[in-house]
């Protein structure tokens, strides 16, 4: 039987979606502790370090020019399948780039599955996961490049997103 691919990141969000929460089993959400930010702190300093030692070019907090250098960085092998830390370092940064677009804010999801650090729209229940998007992709054989896996996320939170005022 030939079933078509789902990203992991999709197969997980269905399996989510398909199994409502108790009131014991919702998540506990909260802010990043100081540890938290200092973490993703270093993480993106990894790939600013990398971008200006490799390319003369660092972070620059413009979607196109950090999604740029961060596939530059996969497409030339500098960051490789297995380097866990380089790759979440990349889902912290496009996560800030996110965050900007979407109106989104860095918080703590821990539910039965775990700790993890996510994008929150507006006190919502809508969450992006975005610093494993990338490593579970590459770590899984993909190469969905950097920019699709991007807008797939914006394509997530766009429907629920507040209208602009006069459009």
């Amino acid at each position: 039987m030939n079933r078509p691919f789902l990203p992991p990141f999709l197969a997980l969000l269905a399996i989510l979606l398909s199994v409502p929460l108790t009131a014991q089993e919702a998540p506990r959400i909260d802010q990043p502790s100081l540890l938290d930010r200092r973490y993703m702190d270093q993480q993106r300093e990894l790939i600013d370090e990398l971008g200006r030692s490799l390319y003369g070019q660092g972070l620059r907090n413009r979607r196109d020019d950090d999604l740029a250098l961060m596939q530059r960085l996969l497409d030339e092998g500098r960051v490789r399948p297995g380097q866990t830390r380089e790759l979440q370092a990349m889902g912290v940064v496009m996560g800030d780039l996110l965050a900007t677009e979407l109106d989104m804010q860095w918080v703590v999801y821990e539910d039965r599955s775990g700790r993890s650090r996510a994008l929150r729209y507006q006190g919502s229940d809508n969450y992006l996961f975005p610093i494993t998007m990338i490593s579970r992709r590459w770590e899984a054989g993909s190469r969905t490049p950097v920019a699709e896996i991007y807008q797939t996320a914006v394509s997530h939170i766009e429907p629920v997103r507040n209208p602009l005022p006069f459009q």
